[in-house]
C-alpha cells in the first residue's frame, strides 16, 4: 500500500497529464497511474507514469498502449525507464 508521500508523488505525476500524449504535443489530463515495475517491488509506488486510457490499455494503431503492445509503445515513445526519467525531469521543472 502506498504511503502518504508516495500518494502525493503519484498525484504530482498525474497532474502532469499523459506522458505519451505530451510527447505527441497534446495536453491530456485524464490519466491513470502505470507502475513501471509492477506493484509489489520495493519502491514501486515511486516508479510510475501517468498514462491516458488509450496509452495505458485501450490503444491501437494510432495510440499504441503499453498493455498489451509494450514494444510498439516503447518504439514510439521510448522505454519506460526513459519516460520515468523524463517524468522526474518535468516534476523538477525541466
Amino acid at each position: 500500500m502506498a504511503t502518504l508521500a508516495e500518494k502525493e508523488h503519484q498525484r504530482r505525476v498525474a497532474d502532469l497529464g499523459c506522458i505519451a500524449c505530451w510527447l505527441d504535443g497534446i495536453n491530456n489530463p485524464v490519466v491513470s497511474i502505470h507502475h513501471v515495475e509492477g506493484r509489489t517491488k520495493p519502491g514501486c509506488e515511486l516508479k510510475v507514469l501517468a498514462l491516458c486510457g488509450a496509452h495505458h490499455q485501450t490503444g491501437g494503431e494510432i495510440a499504441p498502449s503499453i498493455h498489451p503492445w509494450r514494444k510498439r509503445f516503447e518504439a514510439k515513445y521510448g522505454t519506460q525507464a526513459e519516460l520515468l526519467a523524463l517524468t522526474i525531469e518535468r516534476l523538477n521543472g525541466g
